[in-house]
């Protein structure tokens, strides 16, 4: 299984990998990687892996059976091969100052209201908050999002750690979704944010609150049944 570099370090930009292997000329495998893959909300990652003076373009990367499957513009890399390897930094910091906005937000959202993540869908230029919540006002969600401001402002630490299955289980404030913790899973990471908030997560983050900006709430919208919807940019 490759190492995914991004779980300790979502700021590697560049980094040197061998071919583990090829399928079908275009779906590659690496000892190590840092593009990230779809998962979570959080959309793949796009960049280069280049041997010598050719450069293949990352198109899409997913995670199969466990491993890393990067799909590249066209064919010609081989197992074996030694390669370099840069990421689109200005697409994946987007992904990851909204990705932190979202964790801060639901924390919020989980101790103010006691609502549960059920979806969300980060993008480039805005992310969508699918949960739960009986109580719902437009007014009232847009309170809880002027108090993740007032946290941004305070420029908090983001910090990972690694949790066993039984201490998560423990404390089941740690996950917020909806949908409950994967059964297979024995060790889990987790996402902090100063000493306010920590979760169950496998994406990519920002180190500090202030990277964040201004979070802006463009649409509200109740899906009925204690369902409720929210998007919101970055400025």
């Amino acid at each position: 299984m490759a190492k995914a570099l991004y779980m300790n370090d979502s700021y590697i930009k560049n980094w040197n990998a061998k071919v583990v292997s090829v399928t079908d000329d275009k779906y590659v495998v690496l000892d190590n990687t840092a593009f990230y893959p779809k998962g979570g909300g959080q959309p793949w990652d796009e960049g280069f892996i280049i041997k010598e003076t050719e450069k293949y373009k990352v198109i899409y990367v997913g995670k199969f059976s466990g491993n890393i499957s990067h799909e590249l513009d066209k064919p010609g890399l081989k197992e074996g091969d030694e390669v370099s390897c840069e990421l689109d930094w200005e697409r994946r910091y987007t992904f990851m100052r909204y990705h932190t906005a979202s964790h801060l937000i639901s924390n919020i959202l989980y101790k103010r209201a006691n609502a549960k993540i059920t979806g969300n869908q980060i993008e480039l230029d805005k992310t969508r908050m699918d949960f739960s919540m009986q109580d719902y006002s437009p007014e009232k969600l847009r309170v809880f999002v002027d108090e993740a401001n007032r946290f941004i402002e305070n420029d908090l630490p983001i910090t990972i750690d690694y949790l066993s299955r039984d201490k998560v289980l423990g404390k089941p404030e740690l996950a917020r979704l909806a949908v409950g913790l994967p059964k297979n899973i024995k060790e889990f990471r987790i996402v902090k944010i100063g000493d306010i908030d920590e979760q169950v997560d496998g994406g990519t983050h920002i180190n500090h609150l202030k990277e964040i900006g201004k979070i802006e709430v463009t649409k509200t919208v109740n899906k009925g049944k204690d369902n409720r919807r929210m998007y919101f940019v970055l400025k």
